[in-house]
């Protein structure tokens, strides 16, 4: 279906074909549809699928129907983002597809004198795109009456609620008339949103689009083929060379996420565990520490990487990979988080290689290749403040702490089998 089908005004229609765009994306395909009439909406669908047209032009195309109709004056449309640029990226979007029309978009956000935005808003608005804390601010003072608000848009939800705005969400809503059409949109869905957006819809239609790339945009990945002996030299060439970064490394077992932390150490490198073995108020502590950048680097097994959601890591480290393509992405997607940029590297040994092709056939496409020379690869390993012979006294204490856990879990399952 085409643009040019939709039963919209010529108006908004001229505007979309300004922009070169013929047919809607599967976001806007969709959305549009169910939003014209009327009805309730929540959707899942990462930044830079085309969300924000898929709202704007059916918005537009409903205030511009009723525009030549007697009403009352005053906003008929709040647009909440929770950030200053992503506000301001909206209201091009309702400019750009609102030209020539006699509907008016405004953005108010901090930072920035508020009298000229009072005076815009004292003027007339039709759709209002605000961020929360200048929203609550010139509600708070009655600069902004919210009373004619028809259609309630939040972009980009899990974020709001990542920078701690839910509770004046659910401020706002005794400010809004609750006869009125929501729009929910948000990148990820669990249960803190799904609580959050089924208290704020009625009866609202699901949309959930899955992108053809899983990974986000924002991310770099690629992956290093090294020998599983040697990971921890590279492993320590990559926090040496950027010291003041933050690094999320993963291993498959929490012997090897000690093994490699104790490794770490040994070379004057600080790092912490978070595995099941730690008590829960090890864990606490860890993550504390971590969120708050008194610790760098955390290695982590798949068990407790769950409960990693920490903004600003810099590096994901894939020390071992993983056994699904669905932990690489969320394993990978720890980094580059909202519209930071992100760079995850995966060290992959030749037992590992059929793990490496199962990822890259899911994914649909192959992983980028780190390309390692024999002099660098060489150079790398010589370079280690440990010596290789050490390392291999190493693995060997390694191998026999990895026995010594095998034997208590036959222990404990022959005791089990007594009882």
């Amino acid at each position: 279906m085409k643009f040019e089908q939709y039963r919209i005004a010529e108006s908004i229609k001229s505007n979309i074909a300004d922009q070169g765009y013929k047919k809607p994306t599967d976001i806007q395909y969709k959305s549009i549809p169910p939003i014209l009439k009327g009805e309730d909406v929540l959707a899942i669908a990462q930044t830079g699928t085309g969300k924000t047209a898929a709202f704007a032009i059916p918005i537009l195309n409903k205030l511009l129907e009723k525009k030549d109709k007697r009403r009352p004056d005053g906003i008929k449309c709040l647009v909440m983002a929770p950030t200053h640029e992503l506000a301001l990226q909206i209201e091009k979007v309702f400019e750009t597809l609102g030209n020539g029309t006699k509907v008016v978009s405004f953005c108010i956000h901090g930072g920035v004198d508020q009298d000229p935005q009072i005076d815009q808003l004292n003027r007339g608005v039709d759709v209002l795109i605000a961020t929360p804390g200048r929203l609550f601010d010139l509600v708070s003072q009655g600069a902004l009456k919210l009373h004619r608000v028809e259609i309630l848009v939040l972009d980009e939800a899990d974020h709001m609620l990542d920078l701690g705005f839910i509770k004046d969400i659910r401020d706002l809503m005794r400010h809004l008339p609750k006869k009125r059409q929501t729009l929910f949109f948000s990148a990820t869905i669990d249960e803190k949103i799904k609580k959050l957006a089924y208290s704020l819809v009625t009866n609202a239609i699901r949309i959930q689009i899955s992108p053809k790339d899983p990974v986000a945009k924002n991310i770099e990945h690629a992956v290093a083929h090294i020998e599983m002996d040697d990971k921890r030299f590279f492993l320590e060439n990559l926090l040496t060379e950027h010291e003041e970064k933050k690094f999320l490394v993963f291993v498959r077992t929490k012997v090897r996420a000690d093994r490699v932390q104790k490794a770490m150490a040994r070379v004057e490198i600080e790092a912490d565990t978070i595995h099941s073995d730690r008590t829960q108020a090890e864990r606490d502590q860890v993550m504390k520490d971590y969120r708050s950048g008194k610790t760098r680097v955390l290695i982590a097994t798949d068990i407790t990487a769950r409960g990693i959601d920490v903004p600003n890591v810099d590096y994901v480290v894939n020390y071992d990979l993983p056994e699904s393509s669905e932990q690489y992405v969320h394993r990978v997607g720890r980094t580059g988080r909202g519209k930071q940029k992100g760079q995850a590297i995966s060290f992959c040994s030749k037992e590992e290689q059929k793990l490496l092709s199962e990822i890259e056939e899911n994914l649909g496409k192959p992983i980028a290749v780190i390309e390692l020379s024999k002099e660098d690869y060489s150079m790398t390993v010589g370079a280690s403040l440990q010596s290789h012979e050490d390392w291999k006294t190493l693995m060997k204490v390694a191998g026999q702490e990895e026995r010594e856990v095998k034997k208590k879990k036959a222990k404990t399952a022959k005791r089990k089998r007594r009882n």
